[in-house]
């Protein structure tokens, strides 16, 4: 499925309106533009090139590439749950700040989210800390859209992890129905 992504109304008509997004399926050759802009990302955890090669194979279904001009912008991974077929766990998600669209990682979450729906998801899941806002915000207003609930709890506490990893807090939004 490929969905476009239109700059916002009244946009500057030199650069923003000018600019379109695409959002499709990722492919392994995606891998190693999504590995640079994870390292070029602050906050975003690092991993190989070969992760994101291999996850665009196996995982193509549940995740998404943003490209402008055929450059990739943005991308999202994400995979319906085994021991819960009805989960989409949305792992992660970024941007290039400088791609001139209004709002576009809210946009592709949205996109992402909704193709989960059509085919059956019921709940949405990301593990976030608390203070990324930007993500925070993307969930709630998603949750609004869908009048559904969400649920918070810590996932993996941060002794988990090595050099002062925060705690991954789970939110889960549902029982969501597509539409």
């Amino acid at each position: 499925m490929t969905i476009s992504a239109t700059p916002a109304a009244g946009a500057e008509q030199s650069t923003v309106a000018k600019k379109q997004a695409v959002f499709r399926a990722p492919v392994p050759q995606d891998g190693p533009a999504v590995w640079k802009l994870v390292e070029n990302t602050p906050g975003l955890d690092s991993n190989s090139i070969y992760y994101y090669t291999l996850w665009f194979r196996d995982f193509a279904d549940g995740s998404m590439i943003a490209t402008v001009d055929d450059e990739v912008v943005g991308f999202l991974t994400g995979y319906r749950r085994p021991d819960e077929p009805e989960t989409y766990f949305v792992w992660q998600t970024a941007v290039n700040p400088r791609h001139g669209i209004p709002f576009l990682g809210v946009k592709l979450f949205q996109a992402a989210a909704e193709q989960q729906l059509a085919q059956g998801a019921r709940y949405v899941e990301a593990t976030v800390s608390v203070e990324n806002k930007a993500i925070l915000m993307v969930l709630k207003q998603f949750a609004k859209k869908h009048s559904a609930h969400i649920e918070t709890r810590v996932l993996f506490p941060s002794s988990l992890f090595p050099d002062g990893h925060h705690d991954e807090v789970l939110y889960r939004i549902g029982p969501l129905t597509a539409g």
